[in-house]
């Protein structure tokens, strides 16, 4: 009777107690959730999350090269849209048309600008503005070109004036003079035709040939990134509204476009379809894993709310901390649903130690491999914090924030739970072979592996900035079609000649002309922008040579032609004699803002970095010297290079992390289990890497980070698997399974459409399927022996 009152008095306080827990732990709980819930509910997330491949470039990014493109990239260069009009017939439209649907584009606030190529009205503009600014730009080139090829431009006689008079006689004749007889008097020297037929030859390198297809090309450039929502789908609905406004007066035109906001839609829509069915699937996976073990597969159900608590603060630590994240980081971060779920199976399904063992007595017992396990696996991730690339950053933090809150989100979440055990399936697995067998069995795996890190000096690199975006072969051959059409066959070479001021890189600009003359047709804005030091010598040229008007006049007259009739040339003349070196500035600044379309992209002024880009055919192989400030802007291979850069800052890092990891299981277990132990996800980082090698499978970034993450998972199946040993029992089934849907998740990331998300999967899923297979065979079961010797 006593022994039955105790028993219910004991029921008794166990409900009180659980009542008490579930109070306690559901109020903890639901904080979080709503926290964490308001958090993300509140984030815009057009802002928050990035699909653009630029911001995982540092923006303090020191190399000049690299900043370079970033900068070009990310203004004018990237807002840049092409467009190709066809007749039904497929034969270039009229240019009315271009010109209707350049118009209506304008009139979209998507859009700041719409050039038909093949209409003369920029140009004339242009042009316009360059004959006002004729003196100021044209006549220090013209002065600086007659002095180096040794004609007199001083002194008697005055050869320069002499020739520039037998050549205006000679252009006068010619049909070219129609359409410039009205300027000829205000321009004897021909300073604007001249400037006009260099451009001539540059402009197809830019633009594309002027023949009759120009009829139906259009340059546009948006007014917002087209990397953001604003640069996307208004900017295809401006498209769509042009093409029917212009079809109602062109039935049948065709319309084809390109530029970097249509592989950034593409890009995004993709990413986030695959970010849903990757999550969903890889729950999935898990699921049916844990189902094969788990008696009562609802209970397992349980685990669901470790694997929503640490995804829900990993994102809200990791968008609180960053402003902008990529959404690769949050792709990768599907593997939180089989890494988070570790601590949960370690912890529900470890039975009591004996009848009636309180919850609490039960977390204080395996809390050793349970804190072993995360804080050194948190600390390895902790420092990636310290890379300079902003997405190894990200994914350090969301993994660290991620493994935190599951280990504490299980803690707290199965203290409510009125029995704390999930009772599995025995599979004896390794077991189920004889001690003879097994030995067999871990000589073989033992060779093999020998026989695997040997393929290490096999192993390659090879680090692709393309492998980050889904692949889309349709869309890339639109692009290069429409290209082609403005003058980007392939063939070309875009050159950024650089400086910290515009005057520095103009004078770079005529040292790389100089270099690549005679090696390569190529074209650029020099002919129109004279050096610093050639204005100012220029200007004290008019200053103190007044012999060469005089002369310039006397030429004239010789040459048939009355002098007087070129007295508005004479006055610009004098007027110029008197300029200041802030004209000259304002002279670029105004020729600037009149360029438009694809020659205003071939130079920028800033406060920060200024350039000059030379468009070149047939370049050479060899790179221009540093000493020219001049670098091939091919943006994938300087972002490729940047990504082997970064390849090796985190190998350094992860080694200090895993050096770390490391340190921390031997003040734990001791050096010699915690070698043991180590030499686990060591040993198998080392084989599949070999693996590798052998197959001849480049390795990039990804397959690196995956290894890191690989070591830190299957060092928790160590720990875990050594506690057993000391108690000479085999590798806890809550390993097995954690193991098993691990793989699992991993698994399903080798499926994704991105190639380095795939990469990284295939390296965790391999990784911890090898390790569970040492882990089977009784690698550790020394331990348990040496353990209980002691």
């Amino acid at each position: 009777m006593a022994r039955r009152r105790s028993l219910e008095t004991s029921a008794v306080s166990q409900r009180m107690n659980l009542r008490r827990r579930r109070q306690i732990a559901w109020s903890v709980l639901a904080a979080c959730a709503v926290l964490g819930g308001g958090w993300l509910l509140r984030m815009d997330y057009a802002r928050a999350i990035s699909t653009d491949v630029l911001d995982l470039v540092p923006t303090g990014e020191r190399d000049p090269e690299l900043a370079l493109v970033r900068e070009l990239a990310s203004e004018a260069e990237a807002r840049t849209m092409l467009f190709v009009l066809a007749a039904a017939d497929g034969r270039p439209p009229p240019l009315e048309a271009a010109a209707r649907f350049a118009a209506a584009l304008k009139r979209s606030p998507a859009f700041r600008e719409a050039i038909p190529l093949a209409d003369p009205a920029s140009r004339d503009a242009a042009g316009r503005t360059l004959f006002e600014l004729r003196m100021a730009l044209l006549f220090p080139r013209w002065l600086q070109a007659r002095e180096q090829s040794g004609t007199r431009v001083s002194g008697e006689p005055i050869e320069a004036a002499r020739d520039a008079a037998a050549r205006l006689k000679r252009f006068v004749a010619s049909p070219d003079a129609l359409a410039f007889q009205d300027l000829i008097p205000a321009d004897p020297l021909l300073l604007l035709p001249d400037a006009i037929e260099q451009m001539k030859a540059a402009l197809p390198l830019v633009q594309g040939s002027g023949d009759g297809s120009a009829n139906g090309r259009i340059w546009g450039q948006l007014a917002d990134s087209p990397l953001s929502e604003a640069g996307q789908a208004p900017a295809f609905a401006a498209i769509e509204h042009a093409t029917a406004e212009v079809r109602a007066a062109f039935p049948g035109l065709i319309v084809s476009f390109t530029g970097v906001n249509r592989f950034a839609a593409a890009s995004r829509a993709r990413i986030e379809r695959e970010v849903s069915w990757l999550n969903v699937l890889s729950l999935t996976a898990v699921l049916a894993v844990a189902a094969i073990f788990i008696r009562g597969v609802h209970r397992a159900l349980h685990l669901l709310p470790v694997v929503a608590f640490a995804v829900l603060g990993a994102w809200v630590a990791t968008t609180m901390v960053f402003p902008r994240v990529h959404i690769v980081v949050f792709v990768l971060g599907a593997l939180l649903t089989g890494v988070a779920i570790d601590y949960g199976f370690y912890l529900y399904m470890q039975p009591p130690a004996g009848p009636g063992e309180d919850y609490w007595a039960k977390v204080r017992r395996l809390l050793k491999p349970l804190l072993a396990s995360c804080f050194t696996t948190v600390v390895g991730f902790a420092l990636l914090l310290l890379s300079d690339l902003p997405l190894i950053r990200q994914l350090g933090l969301f993994v660290g924030v991620g493994l935190l809150c599951a280990l504490a989100a299980a803690v707290i979440y199965f203290s409510t739970v009125r029995n704390p055990f999930l009772n599995a399936r025995e599979f004896r697995l390794g077991q189920a072979f004889t001690p003879a067998v097994r030995r067999k069995l871990r000589w073989t795996l033992s060779l093999t592996w020998l026989v695997a890190v040997a393929g290490l000096g096999r192993v390659t690199w090879r680090d692709d900035i393309r492998e980050l975006e889904i692949p889309s072969a349709t869309l890339k051959a639109d692009d290069a079609r429409i290209r082609a059409q403005f003058g980007d066959g392939g063939d070309r070479t875009v050159y950024l000649t650089y400086g910290a001021t515009f005057d520095e890189a103009r004078g770079a600009l005529d040292k790389f002309a100089a270099w690549l003359r005679g090696r390569a047709e190529f074209g650029n804005l020099a002919p129109l922008i004279p050096t610093r030091a050639e204005f100012e010598h220029a200007v004290q040229f008019a200053r103190h040579e007044p012999q060469f008007p005089k002369g310039l006049a006397a030429a004239l007259e010789r040459e048939g032609f009355a002098a007087a009739e070129f007295e508005p040339f004479f006055e610009a003349y004098r007027a110029f004699s008197r300029s200041e070196s802030a004209v000259l500035d304002a002279a670029v600044e105004r020729l600037h803002q009149a360029l438009t379309g694809p020659p205003g992209l071939l130079w920028h002024r800033g406060p920060r970095v200024n350039w000059f880009v030379t468009v070149a055919r047939t370049a050479p192989g060899e790179a221009p010297p540093a000493s020219m400030q001049t670098v091939a802007a091919s943006q994938l291979q300087s972002l490729n290079r940047l990504f082997a850069n970064y390849r090796r800052s985190a190998l350094r890092l992860s080694l200090a992390g895993l050096a770390l990891v490391g340190l921390g299981v031997f003040l734990t277990y001791g050096v010699r289990d915690g070698i043991r132990i180590f030499a686990i996800p060591c040993g198998a980082c080392l084989g599949i890497f070999g693996v590798f090698g052998w197959i001849g499978h480049p390795l990039n970034l990804f397959h690196l980070l995956g290894a890191f993450l690989g070591v830190c998972l299957t060092h928790n199946y160590s720990i875990f698997s050594a506690t057993s040993a000391y108690r000479r029992e085999p590798p806890p089934v809550s390993v097995r399974l954690s193991a098993l849907t691990t793989a699992a998740s991993f698994g399903v990331l080798a499926l994704s459409g991105i190639p380095v998300v795939r990469a990284l999967g295939i390296t965790v899923s391999t990784m911890v399927v090898a390790a569970l297979c040492v882990i089977e065979l009784e690698h550790l079961g020394a331990l348990g022996e040496r353990r209980e010797a002691k």
